[in-house]
């Protein structure tokens, strides 16, 4: 059962924020793609925050979404999408209704096309074809 979003003041009050020191990427991809962001010079920071997308009765958060990479200088949240195909309508609906609750979050999504150009020109490779 989805509960219509708490007020505008108590949803800014949560997202829970848990920065992780030593990330454990979920996928071969993301590491590499961590690595060209500090090629870069690019500061990140690794699922910092997860945003609440559907609340219970009593406003305690019960679906959300942690975008991958925080580019603090940048305030940008980029979220990798290099999932089997079958698995990308489910992705992009919880993107769609993070667009909507937070729409003055930056978002950007690197498909698995967009992905494979970058390692490509970069001549790298990543273990497995199928992301988080």
């Amino acid at each position: 059962m989805i509960i219509k979003a708490p007020s505008e003041e108590s949803r800014r009050r949560h997202p829970s924020v848990v920065v992780l020191d030593n990330a454990q990427f979920a996928h071969p991809s993301e590491r590499v793609f961590a690595s060209l962001l500090s090629l870069y010079g690019h500061d990140w920071v690794y699922e910092p925050i997860e945003f609440p997308l559907a609340w219970n009765s009593v406003g305690q958060p019960t679906r959300g979404f942690r975008p991958d990479f925080f580019l603090p200088e940048h305030h940008l949240f980029i979220e990798m999408t290099v999932l089997d195909q079958r698995l990308v309508t489910k992705k992009n609906q919880k993107i769609r209704q993070f667009r909507e609750l937070y729409p003055e979050v930056e978002l950007v999504v690197v498909y698995q096309r967009d992905f494979n150009e970058l390692i490509e020109r970069h001549g790298l490779s990543v273990g497995s074809p199928h992301a988080a």
